[in-house]
């Protein structure tokens, strides 16, 4: 994706090949700033801080933090401490453990002298992995939108979603939103209806920076406006993004999606969820059993903007006294979903729709 006409993916080894750089999120959409990571502690620290968020993205992060230790230490204790150090940054996203439990699995094959140069390369090879199944995931998805713009005969495809499953949460493309993108560069009309997804605002801050500076046409609404909109038929499609797919069909996605769902069923709106497949968790066969992670209540008593001079500032939104809770996902159960869109095509949300796209995992 572009930022002011420039191609960028949202990680990349640095050029002198001992480093990696990102795109620090937490800055957007009022500074664009890019932030060279050396350590794994700095990865592990971009990932708690949500400078990366987004599972795939998560993932690869954490695989180029593997990457930095063994410049440091590539011993088996030093694969292991920093393999422990990264998973314990984030618990939900599936990706993180997934692409952990890869780097390790490729580098205990080698002798330490080996490991800095072929860790530094898997993590590539995760990246561009990653980039092509969320091109795939935007080509199936793209004939869901095909469908629906056939049937409005021209008229605007109005899609609803929530949180950020743009490139901003992957490599390159997205998740939920490659389809939007390869339907805008089809000449199809869409529209997009962006819930700013409190706390953290990732969709008022992430979808809709990336998606004006794509040219996709869009408004911000409020959590609350989305069932709203679909009882007035301005919603023609749901598709949202999920951090951890239990192997019946349950996603973990950002706290509301489930409100989002139920709306949907309700007024007979599509719901589909788009997903990597990395981010399956085969060995979780209900979505009630994924671990919700709890953050810090400041980021719901808190909200950072932009002041009028252009500055920037935090402020409080609650009263001093007043406690918050801040569960970061929510589980939607798969009697929900339309439908789950992965780099292999279209499924059903239960185990035997996903084993009919992955047959590999009946053997597992």
């Amino acid at each position: 994706m572009k930022i002011d006409g420039k191609a960028y993916r949202t990680i990349w080894a640095g050029a002198d090949g001992r480093s990696a750089e990102i795109i620090d999120q937490t800055l957007l959409p009022h500074q664009f700033k890019i932030v060279r990571m050396t350590t794994p502690e700095e990865a592990a620290h971009a990932i708690r801080a949500m400078q990366v968020r987004g599972a795939p993205l998560i993932g690869a992060t954490a695989a180029y933090g593997m990457a930095l230790a063994m410049l440091r230490d590539a011993t088996d204790a030093g694969l292991e401490a920093a393999s422990a150090l990264l998973l314990a940054t984030r618990p939900t996203a599936v990706n993180l453990r997934w692409a952990l439990q890869h780097m390790e699995a490729v580098l205990r094959k080698l002798t330490p002298p080996e490991r800095a140069g072929a860790a530094f390369a898997e993590a590539a090879a995760i990246c561009d992995e990653d980039v092509e199944i969320c091109r795939m995931i935007g080509v199936h998805g793209l004939e869901l939108i095909k469908e629906i713009a056939a049937r409005k005969d021209g008229g605007p495809v109005n899609i609803l979603t929530h949180c950020n499953a743009g490139w901003l949460a992957t490599v390159d493309w997205g998740t939920a939103i490659s389809p939007i993108y390869h339907a805008h560069n089809a000449g199809i009309d869409v529209h997009v209806w962006v819930d700013e997804t409190r706390p953290r605002n990732q969709g008022a801050s992430l979808t809709a920076y990336e998606l004006g500076e794509h040219g996709v046409a869009h408004h911000v609404i409020v959590d609350n406006a989305g069932g709203h909109l679909m009882q007035r038929g301005l919603v023609d499609l749901c598709i949202v993004g999920t951090d951890r797919t239990a192997a019946n069909g349950d996603v973990a996605n950002k706290i509301g999606t489930y409100l989002k769902a139920l709306a949907a069923k309700d007024n007979g709106v599509p719901f589909y969820v788009a997903l990597p497949s990395p981010t399956i968790d085969w060995s979780c066969m209900d979505g009630m059993t994924i671990p919700i992670e709890q953050r810090d209540a400041a980021e719901v008593t808190h909200i950072p903007g932009a002041l009028e001079d252009g500055s920037t500032a935090t402020v409080r939104l609650t009263p001093a006294g007043s406690p918050a809770r801040n569960d970061a996902f929510d589980v939607t159960p798969a009697r929900l979903v339309s439908g789950l869109i992965t780099e292999r095509g279209v499924c059903a949300a239960s185990h035997e729709g996903l084993l009919s796209l992955f047959p590999e995992e009946r053997q597992t």
